[in-house]
């Protein structure tokens, strides 16, 4: 028969290992950008930077306000090149929620978007793909346009959705 300081003993350390082990599965940070080349024909052309909420406006000046009030948290950017001659960025804004990156795709959608199999929601242009999964939007534009563009920042995409 176990008395009653061992059960508090057993108790206790029951305890500290659950609790270790919801620490230890929380999710760590999510670097969404592919290396050069773990993408077919893509090289990675900048560090990435990094904007706070607060500093949102130093990027998207005149835009912030959307994410801002979308509960945005973070955002994200670097630049690729497809094959050393379409030149694009990436931009993965971190929301709040997933309500807040679906807020944001849905505000710029156009009528002449196409829906795409992305995340949890995708569209593309001639120039642009964008795509929330979870609380993460994420955006990427072609600086010009070109026969395989749209096939290309698609494919990009899908190389960030792995990582997210």
């Amino acid at each position: 028969m176990i008395g009653p300081r061992r059960w508090k003993s057993i108790v206790v350390v029951v305890a500290v290992a659950v609790l270790a082990a919801a620490v230890g599965c929380k999710k760590k940070n999510v670097d969404p950008f592919p290396a050069s080349g773990a993408v077919s024909g893509w090289e990675k052309t900048s560090d990435t930077r990094v904007y706070s909420a607060d500093d949102l406006w130093q990027y998207i000046d005149g835009d912030s306000d959307q994410y801002l009030k979308a509960g945005v948290i973070s955002a994200s950017t670097s630049e690729y090149k497809y094959q050393g001659q379409l030149e694009a960025v990436i931009d993965v804004y971190t929301m709040g929620d997933s309500a807040g990156a679906r807020k944001i795709l849905e505000s710029g959608q156009t009528s002449d978007a196409k829906n795409v199999q992305l995340g949890d929601a995708g569209i593309a242009y001639e120039q642009s793909v964008t795509f929330r999964k979870g609380p993460y939007l994420v955006r990427i534009v072609a600086y010009e346009d070109g026969p395989s563009a749209q096939q290309a920042l698609i494919t990009l995409a899908h190389g960030v959705e792995k990582r997210l």
